[in-house]
């Protein structure tokens, strides 16, 4: 197989990994990888190409995160799932209390309890998702936050 061709496999398995994980930096990579790919084709040697692949990882990495950074972007705080529903607001859609009720996070009608089973909230009030439990939002009202 040409380098050229190894090294395009590389940048699309990158390319791939980037899309399904948005991990930010395999996608930087896979762009370094088709930079070697083009050495390669150039007729670079092996040394040249892992030169080319090293430095535009390294130069990417050095100019586009700082710009990342200074743009507010969190780049290893993402969090997807019910831990992404953590700190999020909802609104009380029937009673919440120790026990029962239901709240809409987003677009979607979750089961909730209050976070302090003490509490009674009323439907419409503002609240927070203090943790997901199972299928259960734990909430507790913004007016206390």
């Amino acid at each position: 197989m040409p380098a050229w061709l190894g090294w395009l496999t590389i940048a699309a398995a990158l390319g791939t990994a980037e899309i399904m994980t948005l991990a930010f930096a395999a996608g930087l990579m896979a762009a370094a990888a088709l930079v070697a790919s083009v050495v390669a084709g150039a007729g670079g040697g092996l040394v040249a190409q892992a030169v080319a692949f090293g430095f535009t990882a390294f130069a990417s990495l050095a100019l586009v995160l700082p710009l990342a950074r200074r743009r507010g972007v969190a780049l290893s705080t993402y969090q997807s799932g019910v831990a992404g529903l953590t700190d999020r607001p909802a609104v009380v859609v029937t009673q919440v209390d120790g026990a029962s009720g239901t709240v809409r996070i987003g677009g979607e009608v979750w089961s909730a309890r209050a976070y302090d089973e003490t509490l009674v909230i009323p439907e419409g009030t503002r609240v927070t998702v203090f943790e997901i439990e199972g299928a259960t939002a734990l909430v507790y009202p913004r007016e206390l936050t």
